[in-house]
């Protein structure tokens, strides 16, 4: 291959700025299908629960979470379709390398959002079926390790495992 200063190839792979901007707006993309999905179901769910004759009856602490989880899911859903505006926005104004770094850091923060959103809805949820409260923060925070594991610590610990600090 030749020297053409243009290619980007501390990735092993032999790819312009843009070529590689390209492939990395299409991962983006299909990362957040992904999510996206998933936040919006959990988020309509949420928005029909204030409307059921059982919601009235709730403690006004219920009440007060299912608030924070409606916030919350709107905020995630807010932050994983902020990707498709960003692109729409500033498409053909030829930043999309920068433009992928701000829809990945959307992509993330939607994440921890989602996070945050689902450990929410767990606590409601278990508060509400089981009517007691000394043992489901237990299992909520179990939960919680466990989302922060599969999504956070075991892609980290990959990425510092497998790769060369680039």
């Amino acid at each position: 291959m030749g020297t053409d200063a243009s290619k980007d190839r501390h990735d092993g792979r032999s790819e312009t700025v843009m070529e590689r901007a390209d492939r990395r707006w299409q991962e983006v993309i299909q990362e957040i299908r992904v999510v996206q999905t998933g936040v919006q179901i959990l988020l309509g769910f949420l928005l029909t629960v204030v409307f059921t004759p059982h919601f009235q009856s709730l403690e006004q602490t219920n009440k007060t979470i299912y608030i924070v989880t409606v916030v919350l899911g709107s905020l995630a859903t807010g932050a994983l379709i902020g990707p498709v505006a960003l692109h729409r926005i500033v498409a053909g104004r030829q930043i999309k390398p920068r433009a992928v770094i701000w829809a990945a850091r959307l992509t993330i923060t939607g994440i921890v959002l989602l996070l945050a959103t689902l450990t929410s809805a767990l606590l409601l949820v278990l508060r509400v079926a089981t009517g007691d409260d000394s043992y489901v923060p237990w299992i909520v925070a179990g939960v919680l390790a466990w989302y922060l594991l599969c999504w956070f610590v075991l892609p980290l610990w990959v990425r510092t495992r497998y790769t060369s600090g680039e």
